[in-house]
C-alpha cells in the first residue's frame, strides 16, 4: 500500500514538474527581433520604439518580442543592415540614403526638400514608383522596410557662425552620414561634407575636426551639441523620413497575423511619434536651446536660395528624373 501511495506522489510530483515546464515554455515569445538604433535613451524615437515594442507582444500575446537597443548598442548602422541582410533577427531604424546604397532610385526621399510635411509623407504610400523600389529592397536585397512613418524632423545646420545663404556655408566642413545623397546634398547647399558616424560627432567638434552638422532639433539637446555649437540655420532642406526594416527572410518565417501586427503597430507608433515630434517637441527642444543654452537662431534665412541649390544633389546622382515622376504621382509641384 505504502509502495502505491510513493508512486502516486511521485507521478504527482512528474505531473506538476511537466505542467510547470510547459508554462513557462508557453511564455517564452516564439520569436524575438532585437531592434538597434542609433539614438540616445532619451530620445523621442526610443520611446516609440518601446511603445511599438509593447503592442506587438501584448498583441501576439507573447508570441513576438521586440527588444530595443538604443545608442546603437548592437554595432554601427551598416554593420548591423549586412547582418539584416544575411537573415539575422535583428532590426534598424535606418532612412532611405543609405537604402539608395542598394536601389539608387529611393535615395530621393531623403534629397533636399523632398518632403516638406507630414501630408507628403503620407500620400507617398500610394506612389508604385516608391512601392516598386520597397518590394526590389525586399525579394532583391533581403531587406523589408516595415514602415517609413517615422519622421524624426526638419534638419537644419547647426554651426559657429551664422549661415544665411550656400555662400555662407563655403568651406565649413559639415558632419553627414556616409551615404551618396546625403554627401551630395550637403555639397550642393554649399558646405564640405564629412562622413562620420552619429556617436563620434561631439567629440570632433571639440576638437575642431568639423565646423557643424546637420541634424533634427531634437538630437540636439541629446547629444549636448548646444555645449560645441552656437547657431541654428533653419534650412529646413531635409525632412527626416526614417525606415523601420528587418530582415526579409526572419519576416517571411513569422506567421502571417505576426507579419501584419509588426507593419500595423509600426505604422501606428511612427505616425504618433512623429506628430508628437513636428507638433510639440520641436518647438519645446527650440525655446530651450534659445533660453537656456545659449543657442542663436539665426534670422533671413534664405530659403529660395537653397532649394535652388539642393537640385544639383538630385542631377549629380542621375535621380532628378525619379524625383519628377514620383512628385506627379503624389501631386506635388
Amino acid at each position: 500500500m505504502k509502495s502505491v501511495t510513493k508512486a502516486v506522489v511521485l507521478l504527482a510530483v512528474v505531473a506538476l514538474v511537466l505542467a510547470a515546464a510547459g508554462t513557462a515554455a508557453q511564455a517564452q515569445p516564439k520569436f524575438v527581433l532585437k531592434f538597434n538604433h542609433v539614438l540616445g535613451p532619451k530620445e523621442p524615437y526610443h520611446l516609440g520604439f518601446l511603445k511599438w515594442a509593447k503592442a506587438v507582444e501584448a498583441r501576439t500575446k507573447g508570441g513576438l518580442k521586440i527588444e530595443v537597443f538604443p545608442s546603437a548598442q548592437l554595432g554601427v548602422e551598416e554593420d548591423i543592415i549586412e547582418q539584416i541582410r544575411a537573415g539575422a533577427n535583428i532590426g534598424q531604424n535606418t532612412d532611405s540614403a543609405r537604402m539608395g546604397n542598394y536601389v539608387p532610385g529611393i535615395a530621393i526621399m531623403n534629397g533636399p526638400y523632398f518632403a516638406e510635411n507630414l501630408d507628403e509623407v503620407a500620400r507617398l504610400q500610394k506612389s508604385p514608383t516608391i512601392k516598386g523600389f520597397l518590394d526590389e529592397l525586399a525579394n532583391k536585397h533581403g531587406m523589408k522596410v516595415l514602415s517609413y512613418s517615422w519622421v524624426q524632423g526638419y534638419r537644419h545646420f547647426f554651426t559657429n557662425k551664422p549661415v544665411r545663404n550656400p555662400e555662407d556655408l563655403k568651406g565649413l566642413r559639415i558632419r553627414t552620414p556616409p551615404a551618396p545623397i546625403w554627401q551630395e546634398s550637403v555639397r550642393a547647399l554649399g558646405a564640405t561634407p564629412v562622413a562620420l558616424a552619429f556617436g563620434d560627432m561631439y567629440p570632433a567638434l571639440q576638437q575642431k575636426v568639423m565646423d557643424g552638422v546637420e541634424l533634427v532639433y531634437n538630437n540636439i539637446p541629446a547629444g549636448r551639441f548646444y555645449e560645441v555649437l552656437k547657431y541654428v540655420s533653419e534650412t529646413r532642406h531635409i525632412m527626416l523620413i526614417n525606415f523601420e526594416v528587418v530582415s526579409s527572410k526572419w519576416f517571411n518565417a513569422l506567421p502571417a497575423d505576426y507579419q501584419e501586427i509588426l507593419v500595423e503597430e509600426a505604422e501606428k507608433a511612427g505616425m504618433e511619434t512623429s506628430r508628437l515630434i513636428m507638433d510639440k517637441l520641436e518647438k519645446e527642444v527650440k525655446q530651450e536651446l534659445t533660453t537656456k543654452r545659449g543657442m542663436v537662431v539665426v534670422d533671413k534665412v534664405d530659403l529660395a536660395a537653397f532649394k535652388k541649390a539642393g537640385e544639383k544633389a538630385y542631377e549629380v546622382l542621375k535621380i532628378a528624373d525619379v524625383k519628377k515622376k514620383v512628385f506627379q504621382e503624389i501631386g506635388k509641384k
